[in-house]
């Protein structure tokens, strides 16, 4: 099963792609938190960065009422693609959002 649930802050503001068939996509930047225990016994906060994409109607909220500081539930999936860049095969992993709730 692939699936991802996740809440916390947008990193930037939505970024609109439309492609040559008229379909858009938002892409952003998404920050999680989760307190670990570190060897001492003390927490500390510890932040992991998502790459995010939303299509049809998710990517239109987020073009309307998309901004950094945003904070959101999302649930998804993880998608893996690869590209060429100089030469070299390179492999980028991102959430794409299936739901959304703007907190």
């Amino acid at each position: 099963m692939n699936h991802v649930n996740l809440i916390g802050k947008m990193c930037s503001t939505p970024k609109i792609v439309e492609l040559d068939n008229g379909k858009r996509i938002a892409k952003f930047s998404m920050s999680t938190n989760e307190m670990v225990l570190t060897a001492e016994g003390t927490s500390k906060k510890k932040t992991q960065w998502h790459r995010m994409t939303a299509w049809g109607k998710w990517a239109r909220v987020l073009e309307e009422l998309g901004f950094c500081g945003m904070e959101l539930a999302v649930e998804g999936k993880l998608i893996t693609r690869f590209y060429n860049s100089n030469g070299q095969r390179k492999c980028v992993s991102e959430v794409e959002i299936n739901d959304l709730v703007i907190l």
